[in-house]
């Protein structure tokens, strides 16, 4: 019994050290101290269990077999030699069962160590796995957030998305928005048309730009107002003479060329004491965001149609910018004093285009009108009004004054001078007023006439004086309490659109130098622009920026209003741009400063006298193109071989005149066999330089001598052609 104890406590330390051993290797880097201490202990103290269990159970049976063999030696003699047997004694556990049992307890403990440490290892690699795709997936979302500001144009857009800038104006255009390539958008077509090409969109400055907010008016505060009315139509059409009849004025003399190039804003009294506030727009296509600005602002259209004319396409553009802004259109059709003046065919144009006119049952207001005599003028502003009295068109002069920049310029004598068109509230000298990035306090108010005003009411257009820039033609104006108010929001406003424009900065990219090297013959052209007014700067560079093609990229690296100054100079001899001044001309340091530096400075007064320049210029840049032009065509009469020469072809000139200089091809049964230059050229025995039609010469080929008597010879020079965009 001593041996069989000290054997079941070996084995059950020897089962303990391993069991130890092998939670030691399999805890190690898997599980924390505590739970696998925790673990440990639980194991143990299970196999503890089952020892016992077990050594109790042998225990139990022995002490049963003793006390039956007691029980037979008291039971008589027969029994009594059982004793000297050898007792039969069940051994429960051998060495060999002890070591199997203790290599499958291993085994089993190692396996499950193994596969838990894989298990383990496998979702650590997942986890990573996992978080490297939500990083990936994150920084691609990032990629498609455009962090934009209170308003960016459709280029800067199409720069951040990079797209091509046709495919954002032709996605406004399908929404109908007609926008030009430098037209500030507003944040509701931005995430229009972010949201088609996957972007998404968040405004860096939501503050600034909520940061003006205007105030509700109660019904009892507003009042009639006179109506805002533009007119708009194709250029020469009559747009400007209709003005200056209404107005008794003569604007177009004081325009460049015949042709408005600015938008004008002027308020008309009517006999009867009614008041008419006009927009005149330009009708020259490179207008576009003047006049979309005009549809913008304004109550009512009256498109002009000449009767000796059609309905071009620049018609067509106002009309629409008209549908999109909703305002209702009263068409009028001018010169009908004309001999060829035929105002239905104007009508049926008009027809097929969906626009009937009242005459035809139509809903459209129409009036012949002739705007040199003033025929049938009186009936349309009838007409005018009668739209606006359905409008009812109200507002609210006691209070703070809104509106829209119409126009800004810069002025030798009087600085920074914007046209505003009030359409709420009271606009009084001595307001401070907030544009755009301009502020200032109102110094002194001008009508179109040029005299002076105190106060100007709604729907007034009016000059102002007094800003610390020239804001943008378009831009909204607010009047503020103090001073500190409107420069805090200019200030924030000039930061952002700084910032603006370092994100919107097109970078050379690697595929971009890739496909100027594949086009080979890539050429840049920066221009500077200035002009007098902020419109006709926005136009000019939107019409150059259209100019540019696949070889030649054409670079507005800055515009401005006011003249050329020595900064335009250096900044053009820096980056080797050329200035473009429309209606302005450089200072007296900027034109010496020019001199020295070299730069180009180009003046211009009409648009497209600018446009054509520029034009010209660039395809002057474009290498020229090699034609060939087919110069005759010879017959093979006769072949002659002469030593020392080699073949000579006797030929007929069959077409055109065959020049010594011309190239050559040799033709047999109409393929080319040879191409190469003229050797000799003769007429009988003498050289010449050419040989007309029909004339009979000698000639031979450089390095040819397969000529055969009805072989064609065709000959061609190579002319360079000017390419033209």
């Amino acid at each position: 019994d001593k041996q069989r104890q000290e054997q079941r406590k070996q084995m059950k330390d020897a089962i303990i050290k391993e069991i130890r051993k092998s939670d030691e290797k399999t805890d190690k880097g898997v599980l924390s101290d505590e739970a696998a201490k925790k673990k440990k202990r639980n194991r143990i103290n299970k196999e503890r269990v089952d020892i016992n269990a077990t050594s109790n159970a042998s225990g139990a049976s022995r002490n049963e077999k003793s006390g039956k063999n007691n029980q037979n030696q008291g039971q008589g003699g027969k029994h009594n030699k059982d004793r000297f047997k050898k007792p039969v004694v069940k051994q429960e556990v051998s060495d060999e069962d002890v070591a199997k049992q203790v290599k499958e307890t291993l085994a089993r403990l190692t396996n499950k160590g193994k596969n838990k440490a894989a298990k383990y290892r496998k979702e650590k690699r997942e986890n990573i796995q996992n978080r490297q795709l939500e990083q990936e997936e994150l920084e691609q979302e990032e990629s498609k957030v455009l962090k934009l500001t209170e308003f960016v144009t459709a280029n800067e857009l199409a720069n951040m998305m990079d797209i091509p800038v046709t495919q954002v104006i032709s996605t406004c255009m399908s929404v109908g928005i007609m926008v030009s390539i430098n037209q500030r958008l507003d944040a509701e077509t931005i995430n229009l048309v972010a949201e088609e090409f996957g972007y998404k969109t968040e405004y860096v400055s939501a503050e600034v730009a909520q940061a003006v907010e205007e105030e509700a008016d109660a019904e009892e505060d507003l009042q009639p107002r006179a109506p805002i009315v533009t007119v708009m139509g194709h250029v020469d059409h009559g747009k400007t003479s209709l003005l200056d009849y209404i107005r008794k004025a003569n604007v177009i003399a004081g325009e460049a060329g015949g042709i408005t190039q600015h938008i004008g804003a002027y308020n008309v009294k009517l006999e009867d004491g009614r008041r008419i506030t006009f927009l005149d727009t330009p009708g020259h296509e490179a207008f576009t965001a003047m006049r979309a600005r005009g549809a913008k602002v304004t109550d009512v259209v009256i498109i002009i149609v000449a009767a000796d004319d059609n309905v071009m396409p620049q018609t067509k553009e106002a009309i629409n910018h008209a549908m999109a802004a909703g305002v209702p259109i009263v068409f009028a059709i001018n010169k009908v004093d004309k001999p060829n003046a035929n105002p239905d065919k104007i009508k049926e144009e008009l027809a097929a285009m969906n626009f009937l006119v009242e005459e035809w049952g139509g809903k459209y207001q129409s009036q012949d009108i002739s705007a040199k005599k003033g025929t049938g003028v009186p009936e349309l502003l009838e007409k005018v009004l009668l739209e606006a009295e359905m409008l009812d068109l109200k507002a609210n002069p006691n209070r703070k004054a809104t509106g829209s920049i119409i126009e800004s310029s810069l002025d030798k004598g009087r600085g920074y001078v914007a046209t505003v068109l009030v359409s709420n509230g009271t606009l009084h000298v001595g307001d401070i007023v907030l544009a755009g990035t301009s502020y200032g306090k109102v110094k002194a108010m001008f009508n179109e006439r040029n005299q002076r005003l105190k106060e100007a009411g709604p729907s007034e257009p009016v000059l102002i004086l007094g800003l610390n820039g020239a804001p943008a033609a378009g831009d909204t104006f607010h009047v503020f309490d103090t001073d500190q108010e409107a420069r805090e929001i200019a200030n924030k406003r000039e930061q952002l659109a700084r910032e603006q424009g370092l994100r919107t900065q097109k970078m050379l990219t690697l595929d971009e130098v890739g496909r100027r090297l594949a086009l080979g013959d890539f050429h840049e052209l920066n221009v500077i622009v200035k002009g007098d007014v902020d419109g006709s700067v926005e136009a000019l560079s939107d019409s150059l920026i259209k100019l540019s093609t696949e070889q030649i990229q054409v670079n507005v690296i800055h515009k401005g209003v006011g003249q050329i100054s020595e900064s335009d100079v250096s900044l053009a001899a820096a980056s080797d741009a050329i200035i473009v001044g429309f209606q302005v001309r450089p200072s007296g340091n900027a034109a010496k400063l020019a001199e020295q530096e070299g730069v180009d400075i180009r003046k211009y007064s009409i648009i497209y006298d600018a446009i054509e320049e520029v034009k010209s210029a660039m395809e002057g840049m474009l290498a020229p193109t090699l034609k060939e032009q087919v110069t005759s065509t010879i017959e093979v009469r006769e072949v002659f071989n002469i030593s020392k020469v080699g073949m000579v072809a006797g030929a007929m000139v069959k077409t055109g005149k065959v020049k010594r200089t011309d190239k050559a091809r040799l033709i047999r049964d109409g393929i080319v066999i040879f191409t190469g230059s003229i050797n000799a050229l003769k007429r009988f025995k003498d050289d010449v330089k050419e040989v007309g039609t029909n004339f009979e010469c000698g000639i031979s080929l450089t390095n040819c001598n397969d000529l055969k008597v009805g072989d064609v010879i065709e000959t061609y020079e190579e002319v360079e052609v000017k390419q033209t965009l």
